[in-house]
């Protein structure tokens, strides 16, 4: 995927070394970025944050990693995370052969004991007993995981092809380009017409729908950082704040305001230390 990398900067995990059906790690993230290229693992990833945002990047899209949720990232699949300054999140890895969560990548809406059982495994060392309390603990943690359901709400689709991938470089590059699809069509020599089929045959979407989703990924990511609604209104080319909220809680279903309430409300309450 010919899109802007995507920058690591925590020491990263190889999971393979581990000969365990599940481990769980809390990483800590600085403020000096270190390039890290797409990769992938034996075992299947479970992305979940506690502090700040998590960008996914695998082939076919982008994924945030919802306060309330985590992003599941099969086992084999390329992959990236783009984690904020500061910030703190969990990944579990999971062998293929004891997982039974989808073979795609999806978004997966967790409950307050799945994070908490994350957490408490995370606290163990990733080479445990295979028999003991440690081991029956991944155990449950793999039988409540399959019960939890799947969002698209999160999920920006980004085909293989080439020109959708050069616009979604040019839009995460300026997020404030509020160019019609007329003006947009004209870019890759096609129009208004051709353009919109080719953005719907390549993500399932109308072009303003797409371009807002990119939209909420961006404002998403930045509001869990700590950017303002202002400024990040600003930078996606809302004329005025009010526009943007609207806009937000039209797609949301909540404000700007109610949803990092909700998310702090969540990590003081029963979400991840």
């Amino acid at each position: 995927m010919d899109l802007p990398d995507l920058r690591i900067n925590y020491d990263p995990v190889d999971p393979d070394q581990f000969d365990r059906p599940v481990t769980s790690f809390c990483l800590e993230t600085s403020k000096d970025n270190d390039d890290l290229p797409l990769h992938s693992h034996r075992k299947g990833q479970l992305v979940v944050a506690s502090h700040g945002s998590v960008m996914c990047r695998a082939p076919g899209g982008l994924w945030i990693v919802p306060p309330q949720g985590a992003v599941w990232i099969p086992a084999g699949v390329q992959h990236s995370n783009c984690v904020a300054d500061f910030g703190k999140l969990y990944t579990v890895f999971i062998d293929p052969q004891v997982s039974m969560l989808p073979r795609t990548c999806c978004t997966l809406m967790i409950t307050s004991l799945v994070r908490e059982l994350i957490h408490r495994l995370s606290v163990f060392p990733p080479l445990y007993p295979l028999e003991g309390p440690t081991s029956r603990l991944g155990r449950v943690l793999l039988d409540e995981l399959v019960q939890m359901s799947t969002t698209d709400e999160m999920y920006l689709p980004i085909s293989p092809d080439a020109r959708l991938q050069h616009l979604a470089t040019s839009l995460l590059n300026n997020p404030g380009d509020r160019s019609t699809m007329d003006e947009v069509a004209s870019r890759y020599a096609m129009s208004e017409s051709t353009f919109a089929r080719f953005i719907a045959k390549e993500t399932g979407m109308t072009f303003g729908r797409w371009r807002q989703r990119l939209h909420i990924l961006i404002a998403m990511q930045r509001l869990t950082a700590g950017t303002s609604v202002q400024a990040v209104s600003l930078e996606l080319g809302y004329e005025t704040p009010s526009a943007f909220i609207t806009m937000f809680k039209k797609t949301m279903g909540k404000s700007p305001r109610r949803f990092l309430a909700e998310r702090s409300r969540l990590i003081n309450s029963d979400g991840l230390p």
